[in-house]
C-alpha cells in the first residue's frame, strides 16, 4: 500500500479525453460527483454514495510517502499512508464512488476533515477507468498529498517503511491493518491490478516478522 518502476495493468484502453465535470448548482456543489479512493477509502468510505466502481487511473503511482499523526500514527511515531505520485507510466487501482444531490455536500464536508484537515491532502481531478468499462472513463475527485504539506515524509526503502508501519498506530487503528487491507483489496481486483511498491512493503513486513519469530525460538 516501492525509486521503483510503476505498476502496470493488462487492461489497455486507448487514452480518452477526460469527460467534462458536472455542471455546478447555484450553491457551488455539483449535482453529481465521482470520488476516487486509493487508500483507506477503498474499504472504508464512511459517507453515503449512490454507486461505486472498481477501476484505475493512469499517470499516477501509489506510494507510502505521506506521514500520518492521527489516523494511523501519532506525533511521536507517525504512520505511513499512501499518496499519488505523478508518473507518466503509472497506473493506480482503487474505487470510485458516485455521490448525488445532498450526498455531495455531506461527502465533501466529511472528506475535508478526514483527508484535508487531518491528513494534509489537497484535491485534484483525475480520469478514472472503470474495470468493467475502461472505454467509458469518468472524471473523479482525488485527494493527493503533495511534498508541500507538513506531514509529507517522501521516499524511503521498503524495509524502512515496513518498520515504521509496524511501530505505528492511531485513532483509526494500527498502521499494519491499513497496509494489509489495501493489499487484500488489490488481490480482489485480480492479477492485472499490480502494485510493486505495495507488494514489496508487504514482503518486507513478512520478512521482519519472520526474523523476529525466529529470534524468539
Amino acid at each position: 500500500m516501492k525509486q521503483e518502476s510503476a505498476a502496470q495493468t493488462t487492461l489497455s484502453p486507448s487514452p480518452s479525453p477526460a469527460p467534462s465535470p458536472q455542471r455546478p448548482r447555484e450553491d457551488g456543489d455539483p449535482q453529481s460527483l465521482w470520488i476516487f479512493g486509493y487508500g483507506s477509502l477503498v474499504w472504508r468510505p464512511d459517507f453515503s454514495y449512490s454507486d461505486s466502481r472498481v477501476g484505475f487511473v493512469r499517470g499516477y503511482s501509489r506510494r507510502f510517502w505521506q506521514g500520518d499523526t492521527f489516523h494511523r500514527g501519532s506525533e511521536k511515531m507517525p504512520g505511513r499512508v499512501v499518496t499519488l505520485l505523478e508518473d507518466r507510466e503509472g497506473c493506480t487501482w482503487g474505487v470510485a464512488y458516485q455521490v448525488q444531490g445532498e450526498q455531495v455536500s455531506e461527502a465533501l464536508k466529511y472528506l475535508n476533515v478526514r483527508e484535508a484537515v487531518l491528513g494534509g491532502y489537497d484535491t485534484k481531478e483525475v480520469t478514472f477507468y472503470p474495470q468493467d468499462t475502461p472505454d467509458q472513463p469518468l472524471t473523479a475527485l482525488a485527494y493527493v498529498a503533495t511534498p508541500q504539506n507538513p506531514g509529507y515524509l517522501g521516499p524511503a526503502s521498503e524495509e524502512a517503511i515496513a518498520t515504521q508501519i509496524l511501530g505505528s498506530q492511531g485513532f483509526s487503528g494500527h498502521n499494519l491493518e491499513y497496509l494489509l487491507r489495501l493489499a487484500d483489496f488489490m488481490q480482489l481486483c485480480g492479477p492485472q491490478a499490480q502494485d510493486e511498491h505495495l507488494e514489496a512493503i508487504v514482503d518486507a513486513v513478512g520478512s521482519y516478522l519472520t526474523k523476529q519469530a525466529v529470534a524468539l525460538v
